[in-house]
């Protein structure tokens, strides 16, 4: 039997912000968010409808981080103590040391700087504390503020996968970013 890595969600800080394990007692602040489809329409064409939904789905992920396959955490404004979002490495695999990026930032957040703040902290910790070797981000193709972000940070763009989900009226294609830990730490010596 082999140890467990991640024993608990750990808080991580930024200037403006810190995030912290999600817990159940978070549903009715992430609901108010995450049931918008404005909010949601870079992530989903069909957001939580209830409040039960998004309780099964916090329950799914703090399964997923007790079997080492997720770490969800939600984004808390230092000055406000409100939640404004929410982050999570899923798809996590620690023997590939991989893992994908998942975020919802509230709408009177979005274009705040939030995400810059945020994966300023979480990709050191993933790639030098986890150890992690890739890091994801797989966007909607029209999601240009998180393309740009993402090339900020040194992703590369590595493909389209076309048609990947339907809104009701249309298909939309999912544009694949990574970064290598290789990659990561070029950029951290060189600046």
């Amino acid at each position: 039997m082999t140890e467990r890595t991640l024993s608990e969600i750990p808080t991580l800080e930024t200037e403006n912000y810190f995030l912290r394990g999600m817990t159940n007692e978070d549903v009715t602040d992430l609901f108010a968010f995450m049931s918008n489809s404005e909010t949601m329409k870079f992530i989903t064409p069909h957001p939580v409808k209830s409040e039960q939904e998004l309780q099964a789905t916090i329950e799914t992920s703090l399964e997923n981080f007790r079997e080492e396959k997720e770490i969800p955490w939600v984004i808390i404004h230092k000055q406000s103590d409100e939640i404004v979002g929410m982050f999570r490495f899923h798809k996590l695999n620690l023997w590939h040391k991989k893992t994908e990026m998942g975020v919802v930032i509230r709408r009177d957040f979005q274009r705040r700087g939030v995400m810059s703040e945020i994966l300023a902290s979480v990709l050191p910790y993933g790639f030098n504390t986890i150890g992690l070797n890739r890091i994801v981000g797989d966007i909607f193709a029209k999601n240009k503020g998180s393309e740009k972000l993402l090339m900020n940070y040194g992703f590369k763009r590595e493909g389209t996968l076309r048609q990947t989900d339907f809104d009701g009226t249309q298909y939309h294609d999912t544009v694949v970013f990574s970064l290598l830990k290789s990659e990561f730490t070029s950029r951290q010596t060189s600046v």
